[in-house]
């Protein structure tokens, strides 16, 4: 079968329950998009109509599933039976993998997609294209240790890991938190793993984040405090915190605040949000396409841990007040552990939360910032610099070359890997040492 002259890179996001996976996604597309690269995304998202494609790249919908219990999906709009949803998105994206013939194939975060469904697509590319790149891209925590180990050895997690992929991307930083040791990552596949650094985001200009302030009505020299629940699904408890606390100091606080509930949060809830927002002269809306902007207009950012947030938040400098979801994974509340611990965030226990609690945080961080911002300052956020330089290997060498993690080096025609930044550098030799 003959490829293309243009670089092809697919990329699949499954998408069953909030904003994550797919803003992850598009910030690693729109960074490894080039002259004669091509980006296609395979999504379930809803809202993924939404925002603005840069040029090269493109996404095809498929159906939308929910999560409704464990293991239990629903379609998300069509009312058809789960199975019958699953194998029109398995029919999606193997058709969609067969013409667009990807030279790299991005997975994100669960290795054999939902239910098992991009399966017969990674067949088909390694016994029709072998020459096919596929990359599982994993956040930096999964969950705690004991259920993830669990979850992998129920699910042959680990034996996919190591007979299907021919790297994983770990998006985050070892010394932070390594999930070689946690995860009990065997030595065949410790060797295709790569921690690339946290995923940076856009800095919107000065003026747009200006003009966001003056939008939402925030005087010069005001301090805006935005609160945000990513997606939503899961976020009434923290912005009916918020609300209550704005609503027992009512005249009396020092700051202005903006709302933001997220596209996914019941309607009920919303409602109550938006109806008890507008008494206190407070906006709440549901999403902004550029949320960027949003959360770099403030002085201060309420949100749950979700991985997507903090990266926006890191890439931005700002200081944050982080309420964990620690149900059904601990995956937020170990994230808010771990960056508390290096300043970067603070953050409430799930189970600590009230309205007293969350003022005390809020004035405390609006005034006393400092520790924080330093911080903040020198945290370098390298993933796309890592992600990037892999992708220039894999472009200028043959597929089947073997990445040597200590040296630096490939196995074949030993090539070095090109120059680096310093944070990315300093993010590659953490690498084990030799195999």
């Amino acid at each position: 079968m003959k490829r293309k002259s243009t670089y092809n890179i697919l990329m699949y996001s499954h998408d069953t329950y909030g904003l994550g996976h797919i803003r992850r996604t598009m910030a690693i597309a729109s960074h490894l998009r080039g002259r004669n690269t091509n980006i296609l995304i395979l999504t379930g998202s809803p809202i993924v109509g939404r925002y603005a494609l840069p040029d090269k790249i493109d996404f095809v919908r498929i159906p939308g599933m929910i999560k409704k219990a464990n293991e239990e999906y629903l379609p998300l709009s069509i009312k058809i039976h789960p199975n019958q949803a699953l194998d029109i998105r398995k029919s999606i994206i193997k058709a969609t993998a067969k013409t667009f013939q990807p030279h790299l194939f991005v997975v994100d975060k669960e290795p054999l997609g939902l239910k098992k469904e991009i399966l017969p697509t990674l067949q088909w590319l390694r016994r029709s294209l072998p020459g096919t790149r596929t990359v599982l891209g994993l956040r930096d925590i999964m969950d705690e240790s004991s259920a993830t180990c669990q979850d992998w050895q129920d699910k042959g997690i680990y034996d996919v890991l190591e007979d299907t992929y021919s790297e994983i991307w770990v998006y985050g930083i070892q010394d932070f938190y390594d999930p070689i040791r946690e995860y009990r990552i065997p030595p065949a596949i410790n060797k295709k793993m790569i921690f690339t650094g946290y995923i940076p985001r856009n800095v919107p200009e000065p003026g747009a984040v200006q003009a966001m302030r003056k939008k939402f009505g925030c005087r010069d020299g005001e301090k805006l405090v935005v609160a945000t629940t990513g997606g939503g699904g899961d976020g009434y408890a923290l912005l009916d915190c918020f609300l209550t606390m704005v609503e027992k100091n009512k005249g009396k606080n020092r700051f202005k605040s903006l709302l933001v509930t997220g596209p996914f949060m019941a309607e009920k809830e919303r409602d109550n949000v938006v109806s008890r927002a507008r008494k206190l002269g407070i906006q709440a809306i549901q999403f902004h396409k550029r949320m960027e902007e949003i959360l770099a207009a403030a002085d201060l950012v309420v949100s749950m841990g979700g991985y997507n947030t903090v990266c926006e938040i890191l890439t931005l400098g700002r200081v944050s007040l982080i309420v964990p979801r620690e149900t059904p994974r601990k995956e937020q509340l170990i994230r808010a552990q771990v960056l508390k611990e290096r300043n970067l965030v603070d953050y409430i226990p799930e189970d600590s939360l009230c309205p007293g609690g969350m003022q005390d945080k809020v004035l405390e961080l609006l005034d006393n910032p400092k520790v924080y911002k330093e911080a903040i300052a020198d945290f370098k956020l390298t993933g796309l610099d890592v992600i990037s330089q892999r992708l220039r290997e894999f472009q200028r060498q043959p597929a089947g070359c073997t990445f040597k993690k200590s040296s630096l080096t490939q196995s074949c025609g030993g090539l070095t890997e090109p120059s680096l930044s310093l944070p990315a550098q300093a993010q590659m030799a953490r690498y084990h040492g030799p195999e």
